[in-house]
């Protein structure tokens, strides 16, 4: 049986978000599966239990060695096996970038109860993000040429290094052929392929959609990328202490690996099929700063418009946010002008509404990461909790939020606003909603099962 809407145009609604403003034109759309692969636990349950454990995964790299960099700490994931997602044969021609890819959105439809055989495969978007691809496998396959020639290379090399080849290993391992596509927008790129996703589904050309990011960057040369610019922190005899977001001594990010799929549905898609509904996807902003390669703008102009964008595509005030995601990478720049974005978007509520940072839990997994913090955010306003943003222990002076330091806070959320800001001055912000209608109606199980 499938379960798809009618027709390529799709029939389109009058919406309403959690505020009670209705949207033109603008199917809903809502968030139904998540599947993170993240140092602190794989898996909706393993990953809720990381958070609220309030520990962080980040220690010594031994993936590679990592002596000759001043930064020698990461959060690797030890535990993943691709074999347990996909058939064994699979796994085997796949490298760790494309097995995250497809783990991810195994365990993201797992978590939805949707079938692959019971939707409407023309009508199934695939959206994801990466900063760096494949490069990973490539930089071992470089190492085999220069060493024995062209003949030890992997002659699936240029099908894997190549950052769309996360969206296609996901559409051809499930038969989805609706609108696919890959970016490549560094950090922000999990934010903007769940956005893009967002607008198929509101614009009525796709019903369903599985989107994130995903990144496999510990090997040695992309590691050492980050280093020589000095953008990673040097805390390498304490690292589960080298992630502090907002924290006066945060001294860089942390590099990890990972990826997570959220599948999203059309609301009333959703409603036929009984799914269990984390939140609605109620708003999407993507500006760039057009100032620096590396650097923030430094007033946080863009990103607050970013912010802006979202929040008025969502027909939301400042007043409505009960909570805010933030990209908090534990860099020097990016923190106070993540602040800065804050104040200026948000106003005098800014100041009033808990902000938290999650890096570290599973590290900056680059274009990854936004996915991995939508997910979060989605259980965050489920369970009712917010996770803390660990490490924090002095903020910095311009860094006068309330930042939920240290320990989590028991709280209803009914909107969210989660951000990504990446290299090349990307900025990109989505407004996530729950309702008591979206409870009610929709609900059907926890977000343990």
């Amino acid at each position: 049986m499938r379960v798809g809407g009618g027709g390529a145009g799709g029939a389109r609604s009058r919406s309403s978000n959690t505020n009670g403003r209705a949207v033109q034109g603008r199917r809903r759309v809502v968030i139904t599966g998540i599947g993170p692969i993240t140092a602190s636990g794989i898996g909706v349950s393993a990953l809720w239990d990381g958070l609220r454990a309030a520990r962080s995964p980040i220690r010594q790299v031994d993936r590679f060695d990592a002596s000759p960099f001043r930064s020698r700490i990461a959060a690797q994931i030890d535990d993943f096996e691709a074999a347990r997602y996909m058939d064994p044969k699979q796994a085997r021609r796949l490298d760790r970038f494309g097995q995250f890819t497809i783990s991810a959105a195994t365990l993201a439809l797992e978590d939805a109860s949707l079938r692959p055989d019971d939707v409407d495969s023309e009508r199934v978007a695939v959206q994801m993000g990466s900063a760096l691809g494949g490069i990973g496998h490539a930089e071992h396959q470089l190492a085999r040429f220069l060493e024995r020639g062209t003949k030890a290379v992997d002659p699936r090399l240029a099908l894997t290094v190549f950052a769309g080849a996360a969206s296609c290993n996901i559409a051809i391992a499930f038969g989805f052929s609706g609108p696919n596509s890959t970016n490549a927008m560094s950090c922000a790129s999990g934010n903007i392929a769940i956005g893009d996703a967002w607008q198929h589904i509101s614009e009525g050309t796709a019903d369903v959609a599985l989107a994130g990011g995903a990144e496999a960057p510990l090997s040695q040369l992309s590691y050492g990328a980050f280093a020589i610019i000095r953008a990673m922190s040097t805390r390498n005899e304490e690292p589960e202490r080298a992630c502090r977001p907002f924290d006066k001594d945060r001294d860089g990010f942390v590099m990890g690996e990972g990826a997570c799929v959220v599948v999203l549905e059309e609301l009333e898609h959703a409603r036929r099929r009984g799914a269990r509904v984390y939140a609605e996807v109620l708003g999407y902003g993507n500006t760039n700063d057009a100032h620096h390669m590396t650097a923030p703008r430094p007033d946080g102009s863009q990103a607050a418009r970013a912010i802006k964008i979202a929040l008025d595509a969502a027909g939301i005030q400042p007043a409505d946010v009960d909570y805010v995601s933030a990209h908090g990478s534990s860099t020097p720049l990016n923190d106070s002008t993540e602040t800065s974005a804050l104040k200026t978007a948000l106003g005098s509520r800014a100041k009033e509404i808990p902000v938290s940072a999650t890096k570290s839990y599973y590290g900056h997994a680059l274009g990854a990461s936004g996915a991995i913090e939508v997910g979060i955010t989605c259980l965050a306003m489920h369970e009712g909790w917010l996770p803390p943003t660990l490490n924090l222990e002095v903020p910095e002076d311009v860094c006068d939020l309330d930042y939920v330091p240290v320990e989590g806070r028991d709280q209803s959320v009914r909107v969210a606003i989660s951000n990504s800001f990446g290299f090349g001055g990307i900025n990109a912000s989505l407004v996530l909603g729950r309702s008591d209608e979206l409870n009610t109606v929709v609900d059907r199980t926890s977000s343990k099962s």
